[in-house]
């Protein structure tokens, strides 16, 4: 009998596959819908979209989009996936993610036409939509979790940054509402370093580990406790600095996760021959002790010369590299092996991954240039070029059914 994963993809287009996981559904959403963000980022870079939500800079638009919408829509498709089987708990129902997945592509739809035309109508709409499907997720997510039989602090870590992001969604509103840009600016905050940051490093935590274990020869996991206690306790220093506008005082809550995250990258990595699937896995968290260095030197530059030496340098290390790159590897994995298909590195997956390493390099590095908005423009530009073929092979399998015949 042949082995499953070797049966050729069904040549059947089928509609009803792309809802058949909650993965499937909320990552064809963040996928079609990071190209539309980093579309008119580009061209409202280049300068060939001129109108602006009143009251709002356009960066903190592109900002929103990606903390509040595109990325988001990934994780509540890990999480809707991963917490049944982390707490032992029945699979969620297409009754479950449908509504959140259809919320959310709205309200990304929605803000992505406020974006373009300058509407503030669009604009409160798309966050109304945006709301409700993250209302929606919680929901579902806090049910497995208030029947689940016993305490995972993966699952608690996880939805704790889920509640900080939606105060930071909440705190959009007010601004929509109110006017005071105080609310706006404190929601973008919020979202790298309160919301995004402990999620990644979490979901890493509890899977890195767990993949190495696998594929690795004589790999011991490595999953300590603590190392979520005190990941939270520096996030909470740096965010309550960031909020607080002093971000002088910040660098000794960076140090210290600059160098917890530098320890675990050494301690997971595999001593033996792994798979380039599990590699990248790796490559991709080197950005993440690197941005809170960046973070910490810059704090210190600040605290003793008054001014800040990298500029946005640090958030981009922190966003494009780390949470870029490992959207990729892990999307690429969890789609790899959900879908009945060998878990390798394909020649497509393999150029976006470097290709994200190549446009967090430049991001970062157009802080540093006389002529910054150059570097921006073709950094913008670079992701879509290196995410176009991905994306589109990743909406096909979404949409097909699994190669091996299983549901799912």
């Amino acid at each position: 009998m042949p082995n499953p994963v070797n049966l050729p993809p069904s040549p059947i287009f089928r509609w009803p596959s792309l809802t058949a996981a909650p993965h499937r559904l909320l990552f064809f959403v963040g996928a079609t819908n990071v190209l539309a963000a980093m579309l008119w980022w580009w061209m409202s870079l280049s300068g060939y979209v001129s109108r602006v939500v009143p009251g709002l800079p356009q960066a903190w638009m592109h900002g929103f989009l990606m903390q509040y919408q595109v990325l988001p829509a990934f994780m509540f498709g890990f999480l809707l996936t991963v917490y049944p089987r982390w707490m032992g708990q029945k699979e969620a129902t297409r009754w479950h993610y449908l509504p959140v997945g259809l919320a959310l592509l709205s309200g990304q739809a929605l803000t992505l036409v406020a974006a373009w035309h300058g509407s503030s109508l669009a604009l409160h709409l798309g966050w109304l939509n945006t709301l409700a499907g993250w209302v929606a997720a919680m929901m579902v997510l806090s049910g497995w979790i208030r029947h689940a039989r016993t305490r995972d602090i993966h699952v608690w870590s996880t939805f704790l940054a889920l509640a900080v992001g939606l105060a930071g969604l909440v705190l959009f509103g007010l601004w929509l509402h109110s006017g005071a840009l105080a609310y706006a600016q404190a929601s973008i905050r919020i979202g790298a370093a309160g919301l995004l940051l402990p999620i990644y490093a979490t979901v890493a935590h509890r899977m890195f580990p767990f993949f190495a274990g696998n594929a690795v020869a004589g790999y011991a996991m490595y999953r300590p406790p603590w190392a979520l206690i005190v990941m939270w306790c520096g996030v909470l220093l740096h965010l309550v600095c960031e909020l607080a506008d002093a971000s002088a005082w910040r660098w000794p809550a960076d140090l210290v996760l600059a160098s917890l995250f530098g320890w675990l990258l050494w301690r997971w990595w595999p001593r033996a021959k792994a798979p380039p699937l599990l590699i990248v896995l790796f490559a991709g968290f080197i950005w993440l002790p690197v941005a809170m260095l960046l973070y910490a030197v810059d704090s210190a530059s600040l605290m003793i010369e008054g001014v800040s030496s990298f500029g946005r340098a640090p958030l981009h290390a922190l966003v494009v590299g780390f949470f870029g790159s490992l959207l990729v590897a892990m999307v690429t994995r969890v789609t790899a092996g959900h879908s009945g298909r060998p878990l390798m590195l394909g020649p497509v997956a393999a150029f976006a991954f470097a290709g994200m390493h190549l446009v967090a390099l430049m991001r970062v590095g157009a802080d540093l240039m006389p002529n910054p908005l150059v570097w921006w423009q073709a950094s913008a530009l670079a992701w879509l070029l290196v995410f176009l073929p991905w994306v589109l092979r990743s909406v096909w399998i979404y949409t097909m059914p699994r190669v091996d015949g299983k549901p799912g």
